[in-house]
């Protein structure tokens, strides 16, 4: 299944949100109207359904609070509402539904209370919070139900969904220098300081297939790159990519990631996650650190790896490159727009209304660029 609509009310810079999604979205949008915000929106719902445990109330306050969740200009109706619909990703018919409402305790110690909270399943409710135990026992209101094993058996299936979606805006130097920097690694790794680390725990199997079809793109992307491979440091065990060039003594351009370009260790970051499972998968402007050549055909590469894995991605991007894939429809593009009270969403008719709002300078020297780019581009069509 897939996210087909998105409905929220005072989330963050969105006094309101209500769209249709599709199997890939383009979120677009100047500086700061919102597109990491309204990506928050399911990241908050993994938070909060995750395995490992935390919950709402942690959710909330790893945010910073209810005041720093909920859009200023929340006045007369100050709750907080999210509603996700989901539907079938062969016939488009909605299959499940889930909505949660909160609001901020007024007094003591000021914990976030659910309002509502339901599940459906084709059009038949199967949650539907508060209920009579809720009433009897308020502290029971500090929880979701999608957060608890024993609870959400019957909509367990939208639980698992938003407990495996992905977000991915992978850093290079902290993958690059993850040895060096050390520290604490955040939940889920969205900024690729264990990315090494996740490759080696993957089944030696999946792992060779995905290197092998993340290789035919380097190969194409990157000009001289020959082979890319998975291996350890004999001395100290720990994982390593490791690319081989083409050079005029053998195996004497062999690198390791550590000597990788930002654009290349990117590259590889959100082909892997494009591979690595069917729920959502949201990409921070992937387009950066790459050739405008490769840009250009970012866009196609994503839909080819995603009719493979059947991965809904939405994609936040300043890049009118990415965008300018004439296969690009009109509802796959998001347009985020700032208006008096914060942002609004909504789905354009037409591709150069989103241009229009970019704020990226877009004047560059495209001949001096074309002459840089590898020569053979445009076998990324090719791609399966």
């Amino acid at each position: 299944m897939y996210v087909s609509h998105l409905k929220v009310r005072n989330w963050r810079n969105f006094p309101r949100i209500d769209v249709d999604l599709q199997k890939r979205q383009f979120l677009v949008g100047p500086n700061a109207s919102g597109k990491s915000n309204l990506m928050d929106v399911f990241r908050f719902l993994r938070d909060i359904a995750k395995v490992e445990g935390g919950g709402l109330q942690k959710a909330v306050v790893e945010r910073g609070g209810m005041t720093k969740i909920r859009n200023l200009a929340a006045r007369r109706d100050p709750d907080i509402a999210i509603e996700v619909r989901f539907s079938d990703p062969v016939n488009g018919r909605e299959t499940w539904r889930y909505e949660l409402g909160l609001k901020q305790q007024a007094r003591g110690n000021r914990h976030t209370l659910i309002t509502y909270e339901r599940a459906s399943r084709d059009g038949t409710a199967i949650l539907d919070r508060p209920n009579e135990d809720d009433q009897e026992d308020l502290v029971r209101l500090t929880q979701t139900y999608l957060e608890q094993i024993a609870a959400n058996r019957a909509f367990r299936d939208i639980a698992r969904f938003f407990q495996s979606i992905t977000y991915h805006h992978l850093a290079p130097p902290l993958l690059r220098h993850a040895d060096l920097i050390g520290g604490r690694t955040l939940e889920g790794d969205p900024y690729g300081q264990d990315f090494l680390e996740k490759i080696a725990r993957e089944h030696e199997r999946t792992r060779r297939a995905r290197l092998s079809r993340i290789e035919q793109v380097l190969k194409v992307a990157v000009p001289r790159l020959e082979q890319l491979e998975f291996i350890r440091d004999q001395e100290t065990g720990r994982p390593h990519l490791q690319a081989l060039y083409a050079h005029w003594r053998p195996r004497a351009g062999i690198q390791r990631e550590d000597q990788f370009s930002d654009g290349t260790l990117r590259l590889i970051g959100m082909l892997w996650a494009l591979l690595d499972g069917d729920s959502l998968l949201m990409l921070e402007e992937p387009e950066l650190s790459l050739h405008t050549g490769m840009v250009n055909r970012l866009a196609a590469l994503i839909q080819r790896i995603q009719r493979n894995s059947g991965r809904q991605v939405l994609i936040s991007t300043h890049s009118a490159a990415l965008l300018s894939d004439p296969d690009i429809d009109q509802e796959e593009i998001l347009l985020l727009k700032p208006v008096p009270e914060g942002s609004e969403a909504e789905v354009t008719g037409n591709v150069r209304d989103a241009l229009l709002l970019l704020e990226r300078d877009t004047s560059e020297d495209r001949s001096s660029l074309e002459r840089t780019q590898a020569d053979n581009l445009n076998q990324l069509n090719l791609f399966e």
